[in-house]
């Protein structure tokens, strides 16, 4: 389907703007199912709290019915949502004032394998270490250049994600996903505090393992505590829930926690 840009039908952008020069913006890529983009709350919250803290204005009310109109025109897909600070003249400092850009694009949803659901994946062990920088903690801003070198380091296809670790050696994410795990009977997720991306996924499941009863610590994990848990899982807002069933030599079992959290996640899809 053609791309938005500010609204409009357009496949062209200015190279004036400065998500081409800086990497000056975020974005969100959201699921489309039934011409609805699902945890589209979840993923508006994180773009205002995005934007506020790099300080690009964001006119919400015109965002929301344009990402809407746009998931509309089709059934089910994928659609990428991206914020920039818009045009600006050479140099670091951010034109005063900034006119955001808004631009939408589409692409079919990808074809995961259902075994990786089922049965589990495989993580790759990234030597890439995520650098941390609190300022842009959390954020889903447009500087990837991490995650592409990470990607970068393998292209068997027996392995389905990364692992990735910050420069101080504390586990952080996937490449393109959260992760949770069990140990000594509490599950946890990495502390985003420093780095990484505080995915939409992780958030949804954070709030229905609490209404489950199931609470969830944040927390700095370390490789060895990793090695040592009972069960480990992925998500993103695309695939849902990923058992990890192998990291180097070790391997889990598809746990009970793991379990109980995609059926969870298949009851109430969250499409709204």
């Amino acid at each position: 389907m053609v791309s938005w840009v500010d609204g409009q039908p357009d496949e062209r952008l200015a190279i004036s703007d400065r998500a081409l020069a800086y990497g000056d913006g975020l974005f969100e890529t959201m699921r489309v199912e039934r011409g609805r983009p699902c945890l589209f709350e979840r993923h508006m919250a994180r773009l205002r709290d995005g934007c506020g803290r790099l300080r690009i204005p964001l006119d919400d009310a015109l965002l929301r019915s344009e990402v809407l109109a746009y998931c509309a025109q089709f059934e089910r897909g994928v659609a990428k949502l991206i914020v920039t600070r818009g045009d600006g003249l050479r140099g670091y400092a951010p034109p005063t004032p900034s006119i955001a850009r808004r631009i939408l694009q589409s692409a079919p949803l990808p074809a995961y394998p259902a075994v990786h659901g089922e049965s589990g994946v495989e993580l790759f062990p990234c030597r890439t270490r995520l650098a941390e920088q609190p300022l842009l903690a959390g954020l889903k801003h447009l500087n990837r250049l991490e995650q592409v070198l990470a990607r970068g380091e393998w292209q068997d296809a027996a392995f389905a994600e990364g692992l990735m670790c910050d420069t101080s050696g504390r586990v952080i994410e996937g490449v393109f996903s959260n992760l949770f795990l069990v140990l000594d009977g509490r599950l946890l997720t990495p502390s985003l505090q420093r780095c990484g991306v505080a995915g939409v996924m992780r958030a949804e499941i954070i709030e229905r393992a609490a209404a489950a009863g199931m609470l969830v610590e944040q927390r700095d994990i370390s490789v060895e505590e990793l090695q040592r848990a009972e069960e480990i899982f992925l998500c993103n807002s695309l695939y849902g829930i990923w058992p990890v069933r192998r990291l180097r030599q070790r391997i889990w079992p598809v746990g009970g926690v793991t379990r109980k959290l995609q059926a969870l996640l298949s009851e109430h899809p969250g499409n709204s």
